[in-house]
């Protein structure tokens, strides 16, 4: 559809304005009075508009009926809704409007009550949250979407400057491809809007008396997540909602995907912080992998409370370390694996000072993600114009659901959230770890979590020592790590994602020099390996745990 198809610019010549943020209104009707637009009002705008000078006709005397009901009955009429809906080059759709005196609205300018914003607050009784649920508001954007060949919509204060540009260079037109774009944004406010309310009110239905934490089979997993903690409950017991729905915003248009032939974009679903929300301090636009590893590493630094660096490579850490400064715990995690650490993504959970930054720039990498960074630190780093500067204002959140498309569907699970403690800890080997050895197993436990299975750490106390990710043999991954590693292995402790399917990881391990493990146990041969570790003089705990990752 083009604007050559005889659907060319259309003229305003008559609004109704009804908004609830009057952010920025009075200076946009102000601008349509410019070009001569009759404006029609209600109830508190109208009250505005006219305290701020500006002629307007209230909707009653277009109706010919009063607002009532609380305001409630006021737009909900055939006057309305045919000056928005009546087609301009349908001969029946004219005869009947001069038939009912009905007068064509050419634009709407609305903004819905605020529900999402009055349900967040705490304490909110239903009484008041059905207060704000808007009906006249809605049925109006919606009647002025469909006929957009006709009728433009405006539904948030972000567009009023941009019409109004139009305006001006238009002669008080707007074209069919704005009216078009307007009208599937409208659209999309409204499913947004409806689907808070679908959410909201579906947690006020009773919950089944022989489980409290049954999830109701009509939830949308976002809006339950949001208003009634869905993980927390799922976690209790509960069940998965039957229907799920996922709406975003497009944030950016990607150069490319994965790979150069693939086409991009990033999307926000309604999470505050995190990488999806990152702000983009210097260097070149992001790429999609740049925003996946960019996420693995923010991920890997926040589930630390010390101080921490890692270095990541297609998702894995090429080092991990630990310090009581950024830098010396940068230089840590880079001493890991210097040749991989080249065009990696390095993140901090703590500011970057200008000593660190300094030691970012001695090699080439791609990306730095931190919360922070001082005046210093950025000079440094804004040197390197290619080098990517992210500044990440919160920590990924640690409950919600995980979303992961397969063909023809979406698998939906709990978030990975578990942190494992000292008291959880169960000695199985005759030797039991120093405690040295438990810092280091609990550092290598942590960064094990956060690396592509099969997944084997070496590590020692704040530091790794080798990476073993992503073989389809749990030895061949022990065999990794050690091949990789470019610190000595002997002394070190290891982790395993998953228990040990059979003794010859351990074997092999010790070859290298090992002194403890940590492993989640659980196979049926967990006596061989138990006994192999005793056999070399290994410790060995387990978690009963397990931190597959794919």
């Amino acid at each position: 559809m083009t604007d050559d198809q005889n659907l060319g610019p259309r003229k305003i010549q008559r609004a109704l304005i009804s908004v609830s943020d009057k952010t920025g209104i009075i200076d946009f009707a102000r601008t349509l009075k410019d070009f001569g637009v009759e404006i029609i009002s209600t109830g508190g705008t109208a009250k505005t508009l006219r305290e701020a000078g500006i002629e307007v006709r209230d909707v009653s005397d277009v109706t010919g009926f009063p607002e009532m009901m609380d305001g409630r009955v006021k737009t909900l009429h055939p006057k309305i809704h045919g000056g928005l809906l009546g087609v301009r080059d349908n001969p029946e759709h004219q005869t009947a409007m001069r038939e009912h005196s009905i007068e064509p609205i050419d634009l709407v300018v609305i903004n819905l009550y605020p529900f999402e914003e009055t349900v967040a607050r705490e304490s909110i009784n239903l009484e008041e949250a059905l207060e704000q649920i808007d009906i006249g508001g809605p049925a109006m954007v919606r009647s002025a979407a469909k006929n957009f060949k006709d009728v433009a919509v405006i539904v948030s204060p972000f567009f009023y400057k941009e019409i109004g540009d139009e305006l001006a260079v238009n002669q008080g037109a707007l074209a069919l491809s704005t009216r078009m774009r307007l009208s599937a944004e409208a659209f999309h406010r409204t499913a947004e809007y409806d689907r808070t309310i679908f959410g909201y009110l579906g947690s006020m239905l009773p919950r089944s008396t022989e489980d409290s934490a049954v999830i109701s089979e009509h939830f949308t997993i976002e809006e339950f997540d949001k208003l009634q903690g869905v993980a927390s409950k799922l976690e209790s017991g509960g069940s998965f909602p039957e229907h799920i729905s996922l709406l975003g915003d497009k944030k950016d248009e990607l150069r490319y995907g994965e790979n150069p032939h693939q086409r991009a974009a990033l999307y926000n679903i309604g999470e505050e912080g995190g990488v999806a929300n990152v702000e983009l301090l210097g260097g070149k636009e992001m790429s999609f992998n740049n925003y996946v590893d960019a996420d693995a590493a923010w991920q890997l630094v926040c589930d630390f409370e010390e101080l921490a660096c890692a270095i990541i490579k297609h998702t894995n850490a090429a080092g991990v370390g630990l310090g009581t400064t950024a830098e010396q715990a940068y230089r840590k995690a880079l001493a890991t694996d210097p040749v991989s650490a080249f065009g990696g993504i390095v993140s901090f959970n703590r500011t970057v000072d200008e000593a660190t930054a300094r030691a970012l720039v001695e090699i080439f990498i791609e990306v730095v993600v931190a919360p922070d960074y001082d005046g210093g630190a950025l000079e440094v780093l804004k040197s390197k114009k290619n080098l990517r500067l992210l500044r990440v204002n919160q920590a990924p959140q640690n409950h919600g659901l995980e979303y992961k498309q397969i063909s023809g569907g979406m698998l939906v699970q709990t978030r990975d959230t578990h942190e494992l403690k000292r008291e959880d800890l169960k000695v199985v080997s005759k030797r039991a770890p120093t405690e040295d050895e438990i810092r280091a197993l609990l550092f290598a436990w942590t960064v094990s979590k956060h690396t592509k299975s099969n997944a084997i750490v070496y590590a020692r106390e704040g530091q790794t020592v080798g990476v073993g990710a992503g073989q389809m043999s749990r030895v061949d991954s022990v065999k990794l790590g050690a091949m990789r590693a470019q610190l000595p292995v002997r002394g070190s402790v290891l982790a395993s994602d998953a228990f040990f399917p059979f003794r010859d990881g351990i074997d092999e391990a010790a070859k290298h020099g090992i002194t403890a493990v940590i492993q989640p146990g659980g196979s049926m041969r967990d006596a061989d390996v138990i006994a192999a570790a005793d056999e070399h003089g290994l410790a060995m705990v387990f978690t009963g745990i397990r931190h597959f990752k794919h």
